[in-house]
């Protein structure tokens, strides 16, 4: 979430199927397996690549899988909201585990993210090894504001005339990562389905909750670690949404929780 990314997606990457979705990813590194899921507007490149992540993981010794979700980056696009129900797009990473030959990863996802990898878990659970959810604290339950602004400014004919900042903030980095419009605001009407607390309680693996204390869209870290039975949080100092992503404290926190809950 760098300005300083090269957001071009033509570049040749490895390219499966699942229900006729093509999914295009990332495999790097050697050793334990960790799984990242980006967030929302986002791409592998974006979230992943430029802020970091690849290169902290793989040369702490981690085999890093990154993908582009359905509707995002080179993987394939659907304008039909119900196929990006959080449910489905886990079914990709999992899809992406079972291709890689991968039976338990560790999982990592942020914003959109956290709220696949929270799926993920809850659905399949056996294939979690251990859980990092960075920019989606209490939100991922009680929700985290009007994103109907955003899919209507996703929308919008002429971005000049888009009013509401948080729509304005997410049609301007839309633009700025080429991405499909259509497909984004397809995609924003179903995969915010909130998580009960009841729900989230079910999942036991070790959990590590960050988000920036700048953060207006990701709810409480330590509210949410604190409904889940082996949850911890963390607080990213002086960072909002779009900067948290590739803090240095969030990396030497991530690597140390990893390490703590060895795969």
């Amino acid at each position: 979430m760098r300005p300083a990314v090269n957001f071009d997606h033509t570049s040749a990457m490895p390219i499966f199927q699942n229900n006729g979705i093509d999914i295009a990813f990332i495999d790097e590194g050697t050793g334990p397996p960790i799984v990242l899921i980006h967030g929302f507007g986002s791409t592998h490149a974006v979230n992943w690549v430029g802020p970091g992540w690849v290169k902290t993981l793989s040369d702490a010794g981690y085999r890093v899988l990154a993908f582009d979700n359905r509707g995002h980056g080179a993987s394939g696009k659907s304008y039909q909201s119900a196929d990006y129900h959080p449910s489905l797009m886990a079914g990709d990473a999992l899809a992406l585990m079972a291709h890689t030959g991968i039976e338990r990863a560790h999982v990592m996802g942020y914003s959109m993210g956290a709220r696949i990898a929270a799926f993920l878990a809850m659905e399949h659970g056996n294939r979690v090894h251990s859980l990092i959810f960075g920019g989606l604290g209490l939100g991922m339950v009680e929700g985290v504001g009007d994103w109907d602004v955003i899919a209507e400014a996703l929308l919008a004919a002429d971005p000049s005339t888009i009013g509401n900042p948080r729509g304005k903030m997410f049609r301007a980095f839309a633009d700025q990562t080429s991405s499909d419009r259509e497909a984004l605001a397809a995609c924003i009407a179903s995969s915010r389905q909130l998580v009960s607390a009841r729900d989230i309680a079910t999942v036991s693996q070790p959990t590590l909750v960050a988000a920036g204390t700048l953060d207006e869209i990701s709810g409480s870290a330590s509210q949410l670690a604190a409904l889940m039975p082996n949850a911890v949080s963390f607080d990213i100092p002086g960072r909002d949404h779009m900067l948290a992503v590739g803090d240095r404290l969030f990396k030497a926190r991530a690597l140390e929780f990893l390490a703590e809950n060895a795969l």
